[in-house]
C-alpha cells in the first residue's frame, strides 16, 4: 500500500522492549528486564546494556508457558475482567486481600498455593507449575481443574467482589513481587550494576516496581512508558538505528509527548460547531487553580497527547486530592469505575521528596510509591489502601503547561499535588481530539473543560 520498496527486517520481540528501555534511559550501563507475557517464545529476558551495547544475560530466562505475565492474565480471566487489558485492576485490587488468609474449606493459604503456582529454582529461573494452568493446552479457559476445584467457580464480570477475590489477587500479586525482586536482586549483585531499565508488559506493574525501588537499591530506575507491546516499535526503531548508522548516543528521552496535536484555531473551531460558551482568561493557570480550589472537577487538553496507556497531565482528568472522597466520586460518578480503582497523585518535582518516599524522578507514573505519614491527611484521596500512590514528578521541561498549574494550584492552596486520570470512561480510550473532548465533557459529571487556553463551564 505504501509502495515500499527496501527491505524489511524483523527484530526479536525482547530484545526490542531492552532497547527501547535501555537508549533513552540515560544510563551507559545497566541492567536491562523484559518482563513479558510471551515474544517468540521468551517470557522473561534479561540483559545488560553497556556503552551502547546489549547483551542479553544467559543466566536466567523464562519460556512459554513458564510465563509471570501470561498467568497474571490468567488470574485476572478467573476474576472476571479482561485478559490482556485488564491485568491492571487486578494490581489495584490486591492491597485490599489478605495472602496470609485461609482458603475456605482447605488446609492451605492463598499465598502457599501460589507459591505452588509460581516456583523458583536453585538458578532463580521461575517455573509456572502446570497443574494449576491450561492455557498451553487448551484456548478461553486459562485455568485447571485443580485450580477451580481450589478457589472455586470463575467469577463473572457483574458479580460483586469478594474477600475471597481480593485475597486471590493479593496472593498473586506478592509472589510476583517476590520471584521478580529475587531475580533482579541477584543479577544487580552479580553484575555490580547501579542501574535499571524495565520493560515489556509486566513493567506497567507500578506495585512491582514500586517495590524494585524500595528494596533493591538501585540508584536510579527507568521504567519505559509504554512498556508494554506498544513500545516495541520505538525499540525495533533503535535498533535499526544502530545498525544503519553504528552508534546512538545513551540520552536521558523522558518526553512521551508525542501523540496528536491541535492548534488555537483548530479548538476554537470545534467549540464553535458544538455550539458551546468558553471564557479565554488573562491567566489561565491562576484562573484554573482557583476552579480546582473550590472542588471543580476538570478535563484538561492541551498541548501533544501522551505516548502509553497514562494521562501525563496534556489529556487528564484533574482534581484536588482531598478530601478523602473526592476518590469515590471521580469513580462513581466521572469514570463509572470499580470502588477500589485508585488515582494517582502529580506533583511538583521539586516537592516529591516532601510528600512522598522517593530518591528519583517518576515523570511517567509508574511506581506505586509510600507517602510520607506527615502528608498523608493532605492528599488523602490520591492515597490507596496500603498507603501507596503512583506518583507523576513534572518538572517545568517535560511539561511546562502541567507544571505551571502544579505552581499555580500550590500559589492558591499550599499543596503541590493534584490528582490525575486519563481523560476517559471506564471502556474507552483516552480523549484523543477536540471533538471527544467535548463530547466527553457534555456527557460526564466534569464541572469544566479547558481545552488549549478555552475554559467551558457548566451552569
Amino acid at each position: 500500500n505504501l509502495n515500499y520498496k527496501g527491505e524489511i527486517k524483523s527484530c526479536n520481540h525482547h530484545l526490542a522492549h531492552l532497547a527501547s528501555a535501555y537508549f533513552p534511559s540515560g544510563f551507559e550501563k545497566c541492567l536491562l528486564v523484559s518482563n513479558d507475557g510471551i515474544g517468540e517464545i521468551d517470557s522473561t529476558v534479561y540483559g545488560i546494556g553497556d556503552r551502547g551495547k546489549i547483551n542479553i544475560i544467559s543466566d536466567i530466562n523464562s519460556r512459554y508457558p513458564d510465563s509471570l505475565g501470561l498467568i497474571y492474565t490468567a488470574v485476572t480471566f478467573f476474576l472476571g475482567w479482561r485478559i490482556f487489558c485488564d491485568e491492571g485492576i487486578i494490581m489495584g485490587l490486591a492491597p485490599y486481600g489478605d495472602e496470609n488468609a485461609q482458603i475456605p474449606n482447605k488446609n492451605m493459604t492463598y499465598y502457599e498455593v501460589f507459591s505452588d503456582i509460581i516456583l523458583i529454582d536453585d538458578n532463580n529461573n521461575y517455573i509456572i507449575n502446570k497443574k494449576w494452568i491450561s492455557y498451553h493446552t487448551e484456548r478461553d479457559k486459562w485455568v485447571s481443574k485443580k485450580f477451580i476445584e481450589v478457589f472455586g467457580p470463575k467469577r463473572n464480570f457483574d458479580e460483586e467482589i469478594q474477600p475471597h477475590h481480593q485475597n486471590i489477587a493479593a496472593a498473586l500479586q506478592r509472589r510476583l513481587e517476590e520471584v521478580t525482586i529475587k531475580q533482579i536482586k541477584y543479577l544487580k549483585e552479580k553484575y555490580n550494576l547501579d542501574y535499571i531499565a524495565i520493560a515489556g508488559g509486566v513493567g506497567l506493574n507500578c506495585s512491582l516496581n514500586g517495590k524494585i525501588h524500595e528494596k533493591i537499591g538501585f540508584k536510579k530506575i527507568f521504567i519505559q512508558p509504554a512498556s508494554g507491546d506498544s513500545g516495541t516499535p520505538i525499540g525495533a526503531c533503535y535498533l535499526a538505528y544502530k545498525e544503519k548508522q553504528g552508534h546512538i548516543e545513551i540520552k536521558k528521552r523522558y518526553n512521551s509527548y508525542l501523540g496528536s496535536r491541535y492548534n488555537e484555531k483548530d479548538l476554537y473551531e470545534a467549540i464553535k460547531y458544538m455550539n458551546l460558551d468558553f471564557i479565554k482568561p488573562k491567566n489561565l493557570y491562576q484562573s484554573v487553580a482557583k476552579i480546582l480550589a473550590d472542588g471543580k472537577i476538570i478535563g484538561w487538553f492541551q498541548n501533544a497527547a501522551e505516548f502509553g496507556p497514562r494521562a501525563l497531565g496534556n489529556r487528564s482528568i484533574l482534581c484536588k486530592p482531598y478530601p478523602v472522597d473526592m476518590k469515590d466520586y471521580i469513580n462513581s460518578r466521572v469514570k463509572f469505575r470499580e470502588y477500589f480503582r485508585p488515582f494517582a497523585p502529580a506533583v511538583l518535582s521539586e516537592n516529591a521528596r516532601e510528600y512522598f518516599e522517593i530518591n528519583q524522578e517518576s515523570p511517567h507514573m509508574l511506581m506505586a510509591i509510600k507517602v510520607k505519614q506527615s502528608k498523608k491527611e493532605l492528599i488523602p484521596a490520591v492515597v490507596h489502601v496500603d498507603n501507596s500512590c503512583r506518583v507523576q514528578t513534572v518538572t517545568e521541561k517535560n511539561n511546562s503547561s502541567f507544571y505551571q498549574l502544579l505552581k499555580a494550584f500550590k500559589h492558591e492552596t499550599g499543596i503541590p499535588v493534584l490528582l490525575n486520570t486519563s481523560f476517559n470512561v471506564k471502556g474507552q480510550p483516552i480523549v484523543n481530539n477536540p471533538q471527544q473532548a467535548l463530547e466527553s465533557f457534555k456527557s460526564t459529571s466534569i464541572d469544566c473543560l479547558v481545552i488549549g487556553n478555552f475554559i467551558l463551564e457548566k451552569k
